[in-house]
């Protein structure tokens, strides 16, 4: 079965920098890209970042471009989201989610393309 536990949420102040990580396990963690999703209060669930199965590719929303890197630690099964410059729109709760399908040609960004999913870190930002 598989499992994705994020950490690294917490409170910052507008301007700071947090970094997210997420464990997977239950597959073969190298085989799968890797996103990151964020759902704020009162909004729709959206995608941050997501990065192939073989680091060759990422792709970012762009809100967040120049400001968040995503990466990945295949021998870790880690996959990391690095925050920059937050600013109170980045106040979310944020999940990580696997693709649903292996060695997937391109960077998957529809929810739809991922089958797992993390429970969420949360991410508050002070103005």
């Amino acid at each position: 079965q598989v499992q994705l536990v994020e950490s690294g949420g917490g409170l910052v102040q507008a301007g700071g920098s947090l970094r997210l990580a997420c464990v997977a396990s239950g597959r073969t963690f190298s085989s799968y890209a890797m996103g990151w999703f964020r759902r704020a209060p009162g909004k729709e669930r959206e995608f941050v970042a997501a990065i192939s199965w073989s680091s060759a590719s990422t792709s970012y929303a762009d809100s967040v471009k120049g400001r968040f890197t995503i990466s990945r630690d295949n021998a870790k099964n880690t996959v990391y989201l690095q925050m920059n410059v937050l600013n109170p729109e980045d106040a979310a709760v944020y999940y990580c989610a696997q693709d649903s399908r292996r060695y997937r040609n391109g960077v998957p960004t529809l929810q739809s393309e991922y089958d797992y999913w993390g429970q969420g870190t949360q991410v508050t930002v002070s103005s």
